[in-house]
């Protein structure tokens, strides 16, 4: 397992790097970069040294064809400088598009709804109060389109099946346990909150689902991981089990209008119980 000195970067450390990737994209952007923000828990509180991302926010002032290459580019140079820009995700879209309760680029519902809740401005102008709020369905439908994309494909449900891999990757670790938690606290309470209120929630439930999971990725994220082998052990008993709370918590929300997502849930959770039809690949 990645160890605690190796990936640990205090909060204070990743605003900085936050505020020297918003510089770099204002280079290469110009005047179209309205304003640049810290999103998440460098915005809101609760960044785990340990595992927590870099999450940036980028308003443009409109959107242009040649817009996702360049933010892609400038993400993977500076990606490519060390361990602590690998942290950073960004986040684009353009005002117009914010200020419809949309994006044109890459901001889902629950991270515009934490610019327009929390951002912490970095540079140019401060266009929160144009933003507008998701609603709870829309923060739903986004969150399981999300999750149907990152995490229902083969390659990730292999590692779901045969977890050794994941058990030596605390952030991954970590993201696949509570990932689905972020999403339901965000859909019962519609707020982007921090992944702390979201396990808070979660464990004090009634007999909560894969809770010694969700406790030693609680442990990992603090930076005290437990052995592969145990963390290995509750993978496999808790993990599916785990997501299929997740699925079934998110059917009900679902209208008819929203037939594609039902119908990819309702998969998901087929390939979930099912440990035969997915012998991880080599990649």
């Amino acid at each position: 397992m990645s160890t605690p000195h190796e990936e640990t970067l205090d909060a204070g450390s990743a605003t900085a790097v936050a505020e020297r990737c918003a510089v770099l994209f204002q280079q290469t952007l110009g005047d179209r970069l309205v304003a640049a923000y810290a999103l998440g828990s460098l915005a809101h509180g609760g960044f785990a040294p340990a595992v927590s991302d870099i999450d940036l926010g980028l308003v443009l002032a409109d959107r242009q064809d040649d817009d996702p290459g360049t933010v892609e580019q400038v993400t993977r140079e500076l990606h490519a400088k060390d361990a602590a820009y690998r942290r950073l995700s960004v986040f684009w879209s353009s005002l117009p598009a914010l200020r419809a309760n949309r994006h044109d680029g890459r901001f889902p519902a629950v991270d515009r709804l934490d610019l327009e809740r929390s951002g912490l401005l970095l540079l140019g102008e401060d266009v929160r109060p144009e933003v507008a709020r998701p609603s709870a369905h829309t923060l739903l439908t986004d969150s399981v389109r999300f999750a149907l994309d990152v995490l229902a494909p083969a390659p990730v449900l292999a590692d779901f099946h045969h977890p050794a891999v994941l058990a030596e990757d605390t952030r991954r670790f970590t993201k696949a346990v509570l990932l689905p938690l972020r999403f339901l606290y965000t859909a019962a309470t519609g707020d982007p909150g921090s992944t702390d209120d979201a396990i808070h929630r979660h464990l004090a439930q009634p007999a909560p689902v894969a809770a010694e999971l969700v406790r030693a990725a609680t442990r990992a994220r603090h930076g005290r991981p437990d052995p592969a082998e145990r963390l290995t052990e509750l993978l496999l008993a808790e993990l599916v089990p785990l997501y299929v709370h997740y699925i079934d918590s998110c059917l009900p929300g679902l209208t008819p209008a929203d037939g594609e997502l039902t119908q990819g849930l309702t998969d998901w959770r087929a390939r979930l119980s099912d440990r035969q039809d997915d012998a991880r690949p080599a990649y």
